[in-house]
């Protein structure tokens, strides 16, 4: 690659960087093509992709995004690794990579930085098994909709009761 091109995706990646919602840098080493592309593939189906970077290019562009120096050291870039960028739903990547990394045994999570926030392996492992976003919204609502159709059903047995009997006593007179 050029010194030019270098430059050129140097700016380009700190430019998403700064954008996303959600940055996960894996460790793809073992990793065969198609299996690659299928993650790809499933990535892109939540606004989410997989880039692969050196080492070196991704600390540059870090820093100019504003991430930590010691969030990337060379501990943390060593091998190789990969980004999953999205500017979308944070959490649906990261599901994506926990159910797929159970499946093929690649790629292995090393951190993240959901909405700013530093995640290490263990948070990330925790974030990919949680459901998505609309799924929780939906429990919440399930739950707050339970309490009112539990209300609802009280007060109508009750006026259902008061019906009965006021039936029953219309009929004997």
């Amino acid at each position: 690659m050029k010194k030019t091109e270098k430059i050129f995706l140097v700016e380009n990646l700190a430019e998403e960087l700064k954008e996303a919602t959600s940055v996960v840098l894996v460790n793809y080493s073992g990793m065969a093509v198609k299996t690659q592309q299928k993650l790809k593939k499933e990535l892109s189906q939540v606004d989410a992709k997989l880039i692969v970077v050196k080492n070196t290019l991704l600390k540059l562009a870090g820093e100019k995004a504003g991430i930590d120096k010691n969030i990337l050291d060379r501990e943390v870039l060593s091998g190789q690794n990969a980004l999953i960028i999205t500017d979308k739903d944070p959490i649906s990547p990261i599901s994506i990579l926990g159910k797929f990394s159970k499946e093929n045994q690649t790629p292995k999570l090393r951190f993240g930085i959901i909405e700013g926030s530093f995640q290490d392996t263990i948070s990330l492992e925790t974030l990919s098994n949680l459901p998505s976003k609309d799924a929780l919204l939906g429990q919440v609502l399930a739950s707050l909709m339970s309490n009112l159709y539990s209300l609802t059903g009280v007060l109508n047995s009750n006026l259902q009761k008061l019906v009965s009997i006021l039936d029953t006593k219309a009929k004997q007179n």
